[in-house]
């Protein structure tokens, strides 16, 4: 379910949407009209990663850039066309290129879509011993500063985990702002978590990972746990998180004219009077202890604006002594592994991720998928 598709969110008539999806496309090709301009094949990386990465950032930076500067009607009206076109062609993709299967699911009374490698399923699979094994269950939370996209934009990056980590993944689709701010996501995120527990899952076997907001969002998940008295998972994977919304770092600015995200990033519609320095939205001003917060994997660019936040944050993770894996690649921006999935750093990321599947997991030897 997109946003759209919810009784309490309001949308554009059609003329409107129409305006906006054409506004899109105008503004996108602009966009990429000044790339040229802008030296591309220059870079830290070989030349295909340097045209791929400056062509990537002018793109989704002028995507955000127009969405951003849309009534939230015309922005939910152009995020469930866009929803709509990945329903069409995200399942068929990933299962030629990741041989991953995509199914609905309600877990804790909240939506979402299964991803799974077509090998684990009897559908797929008459004879037992050819079945791919499950290593364990992801609970992946998405990103998009907590304000947009869906689950199934995310199945092609949740396929490439699959594939990395002979996990499931469960994609949440959780509420976001600004028609359900702070703490509507995360308590939606905790009851999936609940669900999964409830079918089974044993949280030694349970990891929790997302990306920008939806990283966030996983931390805001480990308080929650913790100060609900319930079991942390065996492990967290971030990518990028959006961890310090007070946004008071020198890498807000400096990084600005190298990152895909917006100069000016939104986290009001998010927070709605919830001050950003609360340990319950931003997890650099937690107190975490190896006790209660799981194992992480963190992974971030050096020209991306969240860099100086994430980078306090794993300092403060190391110094209470909670075990992390921090990879910071040299000139690259925000999500850079979903976004850029080839590049060499990327893939330095998906190899690490592997390792993180058999270092802090602990494998179920009679796992089967989570109905």
């Amino acid at each position: 379910m997109v946003m759209a598709d919810r009784p309490e969110v309001k949308t554009a008539s059609t003329p409107v949407t129409a305006l906006a999806v054409l506004g899109l496309a105008e503004s996108m090709l602009n966009g990429l009209a000044r790339v040229p301009f802008h030296q591309p094949w220059k870079g830290p990386g070989g030349l295909l990663d340097n045209v791929g990465q400056s062509v990537t950032r002018q793109a989704v930076r002028s995507f955000m850039g127009y969405s951003m500067g849309l009534p939230i009607e015309e922005f939910r009206s152009m995020e469930k066309i866009l929803d709509d076109i990945c329903c069409l062609v995200m399942p068929p993709f990933i299962e030629v290129v990741d041989r991953v299967e995509i199914t609905e699911d309600s877990i804790g009374g909240i939506e979402g879509i299964w991803c799974r490698a077509k090998a684990s399923s009897d559908a797929y699979v008459e004879e037992a011993d050819d079945k791919q094994t499950i290593g364990a269950t992801m609970l992946y939370l998405h990103g998009g500063g907590y304000i947009g996209t869906s689950p199934i934009m995310y199945s092609a990056f949740a396929a490439s985990l699959v594939r990395m980590t002979g996990y499931e993944v469960f994609i949440a689709d959780y509420r976001m702002a600004p028609e359900f701010p702070f703490p509507a996501g995360v308590l939606d995120a905790a009851d999936v978590y609940k669900g999964l527990l409830e079918r089974g899952v044993d949280p030694e076997h349970l990891v929790v990972a997302g990306d920008s907001g939806g990283g966030g969002l996983a931390t805001s998940l480990i308080t929650y746990l913790h100060r609900h008295d319930l079991p942390a998972p065996a492990a967290v994977a971030l990518f990028s998180p959006e961890i310090d919304l007070d946004l008071n770092h020198p890498s807000i600015t400096e990084n600005a004219q190298f990152d895909i995200l917006p100069w000016n990033v939104p986290v009001a519609p998010y927070l709605q009077g919830i001050q950003p320095n609360d340990d319950r939205v931003s997890a650099v001003y937690a107190t975490a202890d190896p006790e209660w917060f799981p194992p992480t994997f963190v992974c971030w660019g050096a020209d991306e604006m969240f860099r100086d936040g994430i980078r306090k944050f794993v300092g403060n993770l190391e110094a209470a002594g909670v075990r992390v894996q921090a990879m910071e690649e040299r000139g690259m921006f925000h999500v850079f592994p979903i976004l850029m999935p080839w590049a060499e750093s990327s893939k330095r990321v998906f190899r690490a991720l592997h390792d993180l599947a058999t270092r802090h997991v602990a494998p179920d030897p009679d796992a089967e998928p989570t109905h």
